[in-house]
């Protein structure tokens, strides 16, 4: 097994565990990374496929509360609304995913300038979001109604666009709607499940002979890193966000689009001072080598 590819596994697992659920765009992130480091092919292809450690940490974490809400489901009009509240919020995004998905992928996700510009926009706006004075009407997902629910789900549509976090904006959505900080950060979290397990298989559908039986030992070891490294990060969200706000993500956002920009002026194109030539969504390659593109977020 190569050795540098083991080291783009294993970075790019981290980086997508780390920052999936975090309002910082872990797209975004690891485009840039692949761009800056010399590995966009394998990043572009390889987080479609890692990203299912990141679903699983949060399955794992929340199955207790899951498996309540499912065997409630006949006789607990709460349980009903709240599940049906996800696929509510689930669906904008989906609709115009499908439609736009070859625009997203073969402009969008190729442009490194328009991910430093969406990182840099939602972090002023997070920033601006987490400071307003509001009055809270809800604080528990299990009592969002299904009004609140589409809602957030058109503002997860905002994420489509590589940079603006599909957590940071449904998040985002959520405050400005009147929740609290936890919930509109768990409600992120369910939101997640079936949002990314969709984009996973719609890519996987387009992009399937993008697959190789030598990738698998690349496409575990990155898939363990982002598992590990998303049960941390979920453990330790909600109560530092229940005390210190959503700030501190809005900053990094806006530094790390500002590095990025500095780095795309500065730098020639061969060292990554221009976006790549984009590769339509139709050709599908080898994953470590060249390759699809991740799901939206």
């Amino acid at each position: 097994m190569d050795f540098a590819a083991v080291g783009d596994a294993v970075i790019l697992g981290i980086t997508e565990g780390l920052t999936e659920f975090l309002p910082v765009s872990s797209t975004g992130h690891i485009l840039l990374l692949g761009h800056f480091l010399g590995f966009q092919s394998t990043a572009r292809s390889f987080e479609v496929l890692i990203q299912l450690g990141a679903i699983l940490a949060i399955l794992i974490l929340y199955f207790g509360r899951l498996w309540r809400i499912f065997v409630t489901l006949p006789t607990d009009p709460r349980s009903r609304r709240f599940t049906a509240g996800i696929l509510l919020a689930f669906l904008p995004a989906a609709f115009v995913g499908v439609l736009a998905h070859d625009f997203i992928k073969t402009i969008l996700f190729e442009t490194p300038m328009v991910i430093c510009v969406a990182l840099i926009v939602g972090g002023i706006l997070l920033l601006v979001i987490d400071r307003m004075p509001r009055i809270v009407r809800y604080d528990d997902v299990m009592d969002y109604p299904l009004s609140l629910c589409l809602k957030i789900g058109i503002f997860q549509c905002l994420a489509l666009i590589p940079g603006t976090s599909r957590s940071g904006a449904t998040i985002a959505g959520s405050l400005l709607m009147g929740t609290d900080k936890r919930s509109a950060a768990e409600f992120s979290f369910f939101l997640a499940m079936p949002t990314m397990l969709g984009a996973f298989t719609y890519d996987l559908m387009k992009n399937r002979d993008l697959l190789s039986v030598d990738d698998a030992g690349l496409i575990v070891i990155g898939f363990v890193m982002a598992f590990v490294s998303a049960l941390f990060v979920v453990r330790f969200l909600l109560d530092f966000v229940s005390r210190h706000g959503f700030a501190v993500f809005a900053w990094w956002r806006i530094g790390v689009g500002l590095v990025g920009m500095v780095l795309l002026l500065a730098l020639p194109a061969e060292d990554g001072g221009e976006a790549a030539t984009p590769v339509p969504a139709s050709v599908s390659q080898p994953l470590a080598t060249d390759g699809g593109t991740p799901p939206a977020r």
